[in-house]
């Protein structure tokens, strides 16, 4: 999967958690299992936000290596 398309779901899946959080706990009757599924969303997305962020975290250092080569 290219990195564009990754992040946008990663973003997508954190948005949607937090929203299902957010919707259960302001609302007066508190359904147990779509805040455990909102909370899974959110901690999964940010899992894979955080891997790819370590991933690319250096590929600014390697596009000015290349350009200095030149």
């Amino acid at each position: 999967m290219n990195k564009p398309s990754s992040q946008f779901i990663n973003s997508a899946v954190i948005i949607i958690g937090g929203m299902l959080l957010i919707f259960e706990i302001s609302g007066e009757e508190r359904n147990v299992y779509v805040m455990i599924v909102g909370l899974v969303m959110l901690m999964f997305g940010l899992y894979r936000a955080t891997n790819f962020w370590i991933e690319t975290k250096d590929d600014h250092k390697k596009d000015e290596d290349t350009e200095n080569q030149n």
